[in-house]
């Protein structure tokens, strides 16, 4: 079993990227068939380039999931710890559309002790293969803490 991570034993700074992942004709489809999402902003390739567009743009949302925590390398590091997603907020950079090759990377900004758990506040940002922002953002999750006999 992968270590596990608790709040104490993250730091300001800490990063956790995953391999980037190509967005694909299937990821647009069951996107639009999981939210009912149908603008053709995003399915339609010659709506796309009357708009100045030279393919279907990304929606957000789907932009967005590619950021949450189970997308990156911590996923399997707390397991254990991990109590909630509470909180988040996303600014759309740049845009993003079918065949753009996306990386995940999360930043810890802050950390807020509490009694038996702590409040875990990471920066989100996801890349493109040429290394442009896309998207950025701050997530917060609830951690627990390691019970006193588990300290190191």
């Amino acid at each position: 079993m992968t270590e596990q991570l608790y709040f104490e034993d993250f730091s300001v700074g800490d990063s956790f990227e995953s391999p980037a992942r190509t967005l694909t004709e299937a990821h647009f489809q069951a996107f639009a068939e999981l939210t009912g999402d149908n603008h053709p902003i995003h399915y339609d390739l010659e709506y796309c380039r009357r708009r100045g567009h030279p393919e279907r743009l990304a929606h957000g949302l789907l932009t967005t999931a590619m950021t949450v925590l189970g997308a990156t390398s911590l996923a399997p590091r707390v397991h254990e710890s991990m109590l909630g997603f509470l909180e988040q907020s996303m600014r759309f950079v740049v845009p993003v559309y079918v065949g753009d090759t996306l990386g995940p990377k999360l930043i810890v900004t802050e950390l807020r002790p509490q009694r038996t758990t702590g409040l875990l506040s990471l920066r989100a940002e996801l890349r493109n293969q040429r290394g442009e922002l896309v998207v950025e953002g701050r997530h917060v999750y609830l951690v627990k803490k390691r019970r006193p006999a588990e300290r190191r």
